[in-house]
């Protein structure tokens, strides 16, 4: 039996990926999470080459032939400092048959080493104990809001946020 994880093929955002991109973040925040939200209060994933990917920043979709899986973007914020934001996998493609989120993640790590990131940050919402528990699996260690760098852009649901030293 072939590997999944060779199934999926992560790569840079391109043009035209937006739809996908919401198709894939808009149902696990609101149908998985309740998460009160709707792509137009998100206008990041429709400027996804001015928001994410200047400077050391990038984002990255996970597609399953055409369907985009997975996704992940890194804000450069200055002073050496970038955040992670959208990090998302369809629930068919969660666990270790894919190892999608790990692989994901280290991607975003092995760039942010590269580009001379000294440490990566992250907001989340205390009800997704499962991406809190990955992130501390990986690195994370949790921080108090105060902690965070002045140029970290707060969203208002968050309520939880963390800190990878690189």
């Amino acid at each position: 039996m072939a590997d999944k994880a060779f199934e999926i093929e992560i790569s840079p955002y391109r043009s035209g990926d937006e739809h996908g991109i919401v198709a894939l973040i808009l149902p696990i925040q609101t149908l998985e999470f309740g998460i009160q939200t709707s792509a137009e209060k998100q206008p990041d994933l429709f400027d996804i080459p001015n928001f994410y990917q200047t400077g050391a920043g990038e984002f990255w979709v996970a597609r399953h032939g055409d369907e985009i899986v997975g996704s992940i973007g890194m804000k450069d914020i200055g002073n050496g400092q970038a955040l992670i934001r959208k990090m998302f996998v369809a629930s068919a493609f969660r666990g270790r048959d894919y190892n999608l989120a790990a692989r994901l993640l280290s991607i975003l790590i092995d760039r942010a080493r590269g580009a001379g990131i000294s440490e990566i940050f992250l907001g989340t919402i205390d009800i997704l104990k499962a991406a809190c528990r990955f992130y501390e699996k990986n690195g994370f260690v949790q921080i108090r809001r105060d902690e965070l760098p002045a140029a970290f852009p707060i969203m208002a649901v968050d309520n939880l946020f963390y800190r990878l030293k690189l």
